[in-house]
């Protein structure tokens, strides 16, 4: 977490933990992944009041950030939303709101921008192939029509596609880099959702069967969507980190409350030699991850030159020591974290998950090689 948080962002972040822990707590969330049921339409709303999905829009379309800052704010909840395994397409329907804040027609603001900050309708950001190559033009092919384009191919990795009212598709048009905005339910859109590790959400394949969409649902002008995109994957590995951040900080408080906790030998475990220094080797990760967080969605807020480099840098590391951390809290757990009772496994899922969503460790390694001309 930020160590120098306002006054209002530190009630913000109280405010969003108290609504977590009463609304959606872990035995919510171990529920949903028992039933496989859909995000509480009362949860998602309840979470839009807190400004979940309006950070990133400015004051004259309805939205508003707490310190000025609107991604900082927003990765604040993203750490809570991590720290309690929270489900929903909270990261992909920011994105949509940035793409249509900055680059929506008249009418895509005024019909679906308002409902995405309500929490009425949320969107699920389609831009990786099945593989997880997280570049626009991975999986789909767009061909050019009379009236508009026609969409083929396949998009995957995309989280809560199954609920999602809007897909934002990002894709490669005759004319370059384009975005479009599609409804979940358009003819030729097909969902199929995956038998996820993670299962605190849900994850799809998204099929598109000759899916016609006209010049009115490009988000921007056609074929120059390649900044907004990579603006967009800047903004969802920040929140993406943050929210690893929050697991990964909430699994070692546990983990270190157990070595307290737990005796052996008429002693606590926390008290032998080898414990105490796995213990500190954990807790080196965390607040590497934390400051390497913070300092990466600084970068990204003020749009410096060497964000993009900053953020993969970043992802890279965290998708890494967030799988890591999980591993050395288990050895610390024992026995006892093997259990489907227990709430390591969760974390761990979640951790891993997080490590391939928007971009793996190999291909932000590979993406910092390419900003650099390498």
């Amino acid at each position: 977490m930020d160590p120098d948080l306002t006054s209002d962002q530190e009630l913000l972040r109280e405010t969003t933990e108290r609504f977590i822990e009463t609304e959606y707590p872990l035995t919510s969330v171990r529920s949903r992944a028992e039933e496989t049921g859909p995000v509480p339409a009362a949860y998602w709303s309840q979470g839009a009041e807190l400004g979940w999905f309006s950070l990133l829009a400015p004051e004259e379309l309805g939205g508003g950030s707490i310190s000025g800052s609107g991604l900082l704010d927003l990765a604040i909840l993203a750490e809570e939303r991590g720290r309690f395994l929270q489900p929903g397409p909270f990261i992909d329907t920011n994105v949509a709101v940035t793409a249509l804040t900055d680059h929506g027609s008249e009418q895509q603001r005024a019909e679906v921008l308002p409902a995405l900050m309500a929490g009425e309708a949320s969107a699920a950001w389609a831009i990786a192939d099945p593989a997880g190559n997280w570049l626009p033009e991975a999986g789909l092919s767009c061909e050019a029509s009379s009236d508009g384009f026609v969409l083929r191919g396949t998009k995957g990795c995309v989280v809560e596609a199954s609920s999602a009212s809007w897909l934002l598709v990002s894709t490669l048009t005759p004319e370059g880099p384009t975005q479009f905005l599609v409804h979940a339910e358009a003819p030729g859109v097909h969902v199929e959702e995956l038998h996820a590790f993670d299962f605190t959400r849900t994850f799809a394949d998204v099929r598109f069967d000759d899916v016609a969409v006209t010049r009115a649902d490009v988000v921007g002008p056609p074929g120059g969507a390649l900044e907004a995109i990579d603006r967009q994957l800047q903004i969802a590995d920040v929140l993406c980190v943050a929210e690893s951040v929050g697991a990964m900080g909430q699994l070692f408080d546990v983990a270190l409350q157990y070595a307290k906790d737990r005796t052996a030998f008429g002693r606590p475990i926390g008290s032998f030699q080898s414990v105490k220094h796995q213990i500190a080797d954990t807790s080196m990760l965390l607040e590497l991850a934390m400051a390497a967080s913070t300092a990466a969605a600084r970068c990204v807020q003020e749009g410096t030159a060497d964000a993009g480099e900053a953020i993969s840098m970043t992802k890279a590391y965290i998708a890494e020591s967030g799988v890591e951390l999980a591993h050395a809290c288990w050895q610390n757990f024992g026995g006892i974290a093997y259990t489907w009772e227990h709430d390591f496994h969760l974390y761990l899922r979640r951790l891993t998950a997080d490590a391939a969503l928007y971009g793996s460790a190999s291909w932000h390694r590979e993406r910092v090689c390419q900003l650099a001309g390498l």
